[in-house]
């Protein structure tokens, strides 16, 4: 990846509709890879930030979007289903709509009850930062990220092959294919209850008698546990509340597993504590070490787009990613990477 685009999306026009830390590291990037691109936020200040920085940020949605060839939605969880329907009413048919929200089931049926199933590409990628705000954002944030993009069969698969490709060449993304629910189910695990478990340490620190001096003592366990808890609040709540059922069902497996290594406490038992910690330890080597393995898959173009899709999925749900996309008349090819088993 090198600064300025080439090929097929040299010349495409974006808007960035929300510029806080995700939503303006997406700004930030497509603005220094030369795509003309524009941002929009609802703060006027954080628009003037916008522009102090170089980039274009008109004072209307409309002006945002207008003649764009892509839009990303970057605003807070509880607004995107009413943005993507504005958005939509303010761009043309072949205007491929994304959004970058850490939640997906919601947004793909409001989507889907939209009639914009064809041109929506549900997105998130998986990278962010305790702080907040265009302030906060890089160019570089998102660089190398593991980005889902959820693909749909029939005329929706031609937006997720664009879009993958201009993921991949912009971001040097690794596109993770997954259904709207595979997403959401990860997710809870991998990123969600992480931030619920972050809170919970940092919180029972806020209330110790000793506060001061566990964060005195407080080395890399603690500041690597509780990172996350310095996430703006309200941001927090609206993941975990839109994800809430699958947050909840994942929360049950990990407190299943702590009372397990308490119930070892209590009894004195180091032979089940040392297993316990042994299992936990090979989910966090495998995450350090992982071996990956290429793969080439061709599908006709205009076929039946429902084995694509199969494939696709299929990929994100044990693992893979995909690293290229590219489409010639009569054929679409995926490049991906799939983990090699332990």
């Amino acid at each position: 990846m090198t600064d300025g685009t080439t090929g097929r999306y040299a010349g495409v026009r974006a808007a960035v509709i929300g510029t806080g830390l995700i939503g303006g590291s997406v700004l930030l990037r497509l603005a220094e890879v030369g795509l003309d691109v524009v941002g929009w936020d609802p703060d006027p200040a954080t628009r003037e930030r916008a522009q102090l920085r170089g980039v274009v940020a008109p004072a209307t949605v409309e002006q945002a979007v207008a003649g764009r060839d892509v839009v990303f939605l970057c605003g807070p969880l509880p607004t995107l289903a009413h943005t993507l329907a504005r958005v939509a009413e303010l761009t043309a048919p072949g205007c491929v709509l994304t959004d970058v929200g850490s939640t997906k089931v919601k947004v793909a049926e409001a989507a889907d009850r939209l009639g914009l199933a064809d041109r929506f590409v549900p997105g998130h990628p998986m990278a962010g930062a305790e702080s907040a705000g265009l302030t906060a954002a890089s160019p570089t944030l998102l660089t190398g990220a593991a980005w889902v993009l959820c693909p749909a069969p029939g005329t929706a698969t031609v937006a997720f092959r664009w879009l993958t490709g201009l993921l991949v060449e912009v971001f040097a993304a690794r596109v993770v294919p997954m259904s709207a629910p595979a997403h959401d189910s990860a997710a809870a695990l991998a990123s969600h209850v992480p931030h619920l478990l972050a809170g919970a340490l940092a919180g029972a620190t806020q209330r110790a008698s000793l506060r001061d001096a566990v964060l005195t003592l407080a080395a890399g366990s603690f500041s690597d546990g509780t990172r996350v808890a310095g996430t703006p609040a309200e941001r927090t709540a609206n993941m975990l509340l839109g994800n809430r059922d699958r947050v909840l069902h994942e929360l049950d497996e990990v407190r299943a597993f702590l009372d397990g290594l308490a119930a070892a406490l209590r009894a004195d038992d180091a032979p089940a504590l040392v297993a316990r910690y042994a299992e936990a330890r090979a989910a966090r080597c495998a995450l350090a070490d992982r071996r990956f393995t290429g793969e080439t898959r061709e599908f006709p173009v205009d076929g039946d787009s429902a084995a694509e899709v199969a494939w696709l999925r299929g990929l994100g749900d044990v693992g893979g990613h995909l690293t290229g996309c590219q489409v010639d008349s009569g054929a679409v090819s995926y490049t991906a990477r799939l983990p090699v088993a332990d």
